[in-house]
């Protein structure tokens, strides 16, 4: 069986989607699978072993200009190939920082409009491509915006259709309307071109299912899998750690620097913990242009309720930068706003060893456990810096216990969070997804 996986790249900058769709296709090579992993729109970013294919279907440039200048639906195949060249797709991804979801609603419609759309030149290209050269089995979609490409593909190649839950809520919610409206009929519609939908966690099919017109029952759960490389083998002596720094409490995050991520409420929960305790806050993730605003206000509120000094921004870190914060940190925060779809930071802290609070919803409490005995970390309300206060306050005066969640955490991950396991997973939906589509 041939698996090509259709990945959106995000233009140099580390998002959930690529890294997860990467490693779901470095973990089927592993397991003597034949799996392609295609960006399209433009090269994506991973901070592992990059096992994408150096072209891009669907180049961005040819995208943007199909959509907004007519004249560049009919232009001829050798300047489609130039304008998809990866120096300029490069150049392109660089200048993608300051685009906001509000200005991407036609282009969007009509990229589910697939067939029917501006891009259909794109759309009949890459049909094209995939019968001719790739010749898939399964075709699997990053997520459901690119769901106006299902229909072309399966009369193209006769293959099966699985499409993934990647979060795509967000970018939705903030499309303006009538561009919002006009999205969500099209996914309903275009959903019935999908033999499979998985997702991550079981919180987000639920969530989605409406949204697409779907069973949820029909969507097949699939947990990331974090590869252990790297990584310590043994949980970290958390008590020891902290004695090691006179006992300051180092608390760490990993997330792109946006409101949904919630940076600002963990930084005024930070605040309340060092009115009675020395700690310190060290957070990273990717930036980008259209958000930059939004980190300075963290900055210059984390100024405003002093912790200038205890308070550190990395930036975009690579792998070994991720896990040398995580090695630094004595608890690992994710205060998400908004329900999240993937909460891959989470599953890297559990195979670091950590003990993790997280908000109240999404994917977190299928993660980190309600019931005591098997709980993998502290859930708190989502927004509110008095309620994660609390459970940060609960780490910080219980060493034994934080070690304890730790050691729970990675005992959990190294189990049921394995690149092979999310490998075998995916196995499963595809066959089900040929046998589906008959």
């Amino acid at each position: 069986m041939r698996v090509v996986h259709v990945t959106a790249g995000a233009g140099g900058r580390l998002c959930g989607t690529c890294l997860h769709d990467n490693a779901l296709v470095r973990a089927l090579r592993a397991r003597g699978r034949d799996a392609i992993l295609l960006p399209a729109y433009v090269p994506t970013t991973t901070d592992e072993e990059d096992v994408a294919e150096r072209r891009v279907v669907m180049g961005g440039v040819n995208v943007w200009l199909q959509e907004h200048v007519p004249l560049f639906r009919h232009t001829p195949a050798f300047l489609d190939r130039l304008l998809d060249g990866r120096r300029l797709l490069g150049w392109l991804s660089s200048r993608t920082g300051s685009t906001k979801p509000e200005d991407l609603g036609g282009i969007t419609v009509s990229a589910l409009e697939g067939e029917r759309g501006h891009q259909r030149k794109e759309v009949a290209k890459l049909a094209r491509l995939l019968a001719a050269e790739f010749r898939p089995d399964v075709v699997h979609l990053s997520n459901v915006l690119l769901l106006g490409l299902a229909r072309s593909v399966r009369e193209a190649t006769g293959a099966a259709v699985v499409c993934s839950l990647s979060g795509e809520d967000i970018f939705i919610g903030q499309l303006p309307e009538p561009h919002r409206a006009r999205v969500l009929d099209l996914l309903r519609e275009r959903a019935a071109g999908v033999d499979r939908f998985v997702a991550l966690n079981r919180a987000f099919a639920d969530q989605m299912a409406p949204v697409l017109g779907v069973d949820p029952h029909a969507i097949a759960v699939v947990p990331h899998g974090v590869d252990p490389q790297g990584f310590s083998a043994a949980a970290p002596d958390l008590e020891a750690r902290r004695h090691a720094r006179g006992g300051a409490f180092h608390v760490g995050s990993l997330a792109r620097a946006c409101p949904e991520k919630g940076l600002d409420v963990l930084i005024r929960a930070v605040a309340l913990l060092a009115a009675t305790h020395d700690v310190r806050l060290v957070a990273a993730g990717a930036e980008i242009e259209a958000e930059r605003p939004y980190l300075e206000r963290c900055r210059r509120l984390a100024a405003d309720l002093g912790l200038a000094d205890r308070f550190e921004w990395r930036g975009q870190v690579d792998h070994a930068g991720k896990i040398a914060l995580l090695e630094s940190v004595d608890c690992f925060v994710m205060p998400t706003t908004h329900p999240e779809a993937k909460g891959i930071p989470v599953l890297e802290a559990f195979t670091a060893g950590l003990p993790v609070v997280a908000s109240d919803h999404g994917a977190f409490p299928e993660y980190l456990g309600r019931e005591p005995a098997a709980r993998r970390g502290l859930l708190a309300a989502p927004g509110d810096p008095a309620a994660l206060h609390a459970a940060l306050l609960v780490l910080a005066d219980d060493p034994a216990l934080a070690s304890h969640l730790g050691r729970t955490a990675q005992a959990f991950a190294r189990e049921y969070h394995t690149p092979d396991a999310m490998a075998a997973g995916h196995e499963r939906v595809y066959a089900e997804a040929v046998a589906a589509r008959g």
